[in-house]
């Protein structure tokens, strides 16, 4: 039995009851991941592909969620480049990259095969899975990867895609993340989201340069399977427009839960469109948890009137 929730959303076919998922779903906050954090590192979580299926797994069996999430990181792209990077908790480079020193940081000439632990990752999880539960892969934004790289701000805002970093985009970072895409795709995860959480910094001119280069190379090269995700104060009404003016064949949105989510079923026509339930809500005591759904769902609601 197909997971006909997820092909609905999908296909933007009006339904009693969404696919429901949460980004993140295997992190933190759940017990299972506590346990096994006990015993491993979280990059041997990520890198070992029957502990990956195992921490994927944990919320699947718990909650009932109708989407699984391979269990993995965003920046492993560079560190199969060539960087330094290890976690302690969170992400560490052994250097930061720039115009100097590039050379001696990027060396990996075959850095795809660095990161076929995620396509092992995704077979052991779908093995595992039920007929009718889905499976997506993801990738980190290639903008972000290089704003990781690079060691900027995360508060930084209205930078340019200067020469530099429009050359490292071109050159390596969007080249490996179309191989990571196919990789994921072939192992047998369903669609791709893109996260890419610090799109915000670029200015407007530049995010809309660099949306067409993403969507052109990533997005059209695999036609609906990839979604796009961005957050904290990112041009939304950009994104839309990008989309739109070059018919971009994306598999759905992600949408901030910072924004009305309401306009976007309208103001979008292309693929599901995901969020936007605040995860701060979720350690709220249950009866202000309760109100903070019951909002949320009744704008769910109006949207379908």
């Amino acid at each position: 039995m197909s997971n006909s929730r997820f092909i609905n959303a999908l296909n933007r076919k009006a339904q009693s009851t969404p696919p429901i998922w949460f980004m993140r779903q295997a992190g933190r906050y759940h017990s299972h991941y506590q346990n096994l954090k006990k015993s491993y590192t979280f990059e041997e979580l990520c890198k070992t592909p029957k502990l990956a299926a195992e921490t994927a797994m944990g919320p699947m069996e718990e909650f009932d969620f109708d989407v699984a999430i391979l269990f993995s990181d965003i920046l492993f792209p560079l560190e199969s480049l060539g960087m330094d990077l290890t976690y302690n908790p969170g992400p560490i480079f052994g250097s930061h990259l720039n115009e100097t020193n590039l050379n001696e940081l990027i060396t990996n000439k075959n850095a795809i095969a660095s990161l076929e632990f995620q396509g092992e990752a995704i077979e052991r999880t779908r093995e595992r899975l039920p007929e009718d539960k889905s499976l997506i892969g993801f990738i980190g934004g290639p903008w972000t990867l290089i704003s990781y790289a690079c060691g900027l701000s995360k508060a930084t805002d209205t930078l340019s895609l200067d020469s530099f970093k429009l050359s490292f985009l071109e050159e390596s970072i969007l080249p490996l993340l179309e191989k990571n895409i196919e990789l994921q795709l072939k192992a047998g995860a369903e669609n791709l989201m893109i996260f890419d959480s610090l799109a915000h910094q670029l200015a407007r001119d530049d995010l809309s340069i660099y949306l067409k280069k993403v969507f052109s190379s990533l997005v059209n090269k695999y036609p609906g399977k990839i979604g796009y995700y961005a957050k904290d104060g990112v041009d939304y009404s950009l994104i839309l427009k990008t989309i739109e003016d070059d018919n971009v064949d994306i598999a759905g949105l992600g949408v901030d839960s910072h924004e009305n989510i309401a306009p976007f079923f309208k103001s979008s026509s292309r693929g599901f469109i995901q969020g936007n339930f605040s995860e701060h809500y979720l350690t709220l005591p249950k009866e202000e948890f309760i109100v903070h759904l019951e909002t949320v769902s009744r704008k769910y609601g109006k949207t379908q009137r």
